[in-house]
């Protein structure tokens, strides 16, 4: 048996967590009648603190996604 792990590959990871991440603020925003409604004007700090969890997972995303781009162009 070859290491059949239970956590899905890195490039499944780069996708999901960013897609994951969004589609919660989504619903959050959308859906839950909770959600702070000053969180919508770019002068609140609370705006900022919800901006930097999604630009997070969306920053690791595109640079692993650059990574894996030039290592595709300098071996082939």
């Amino acid at each position: 048996m070859a290491g059949g792990g239970v956590l899905p590959s890195l490039p499944t990871l780069t996708v999901l967590v960013p897609l994951l991440s969004l589609a919660g603020l989504f619903y959050a925003a959308a859906v839950d009648e909770t959600f702070p409604q000053g969180c919508t004007s770019t002068n609140s700090l609370c705006f900022y603190s919800l901006l930097l969890p999604i630009t997070i997972p969306v920053y690791v995303f595109f640079h692993l996604w650059t990574w894996m781009g030039i290592k595709l162009f300098r071996h082939n």
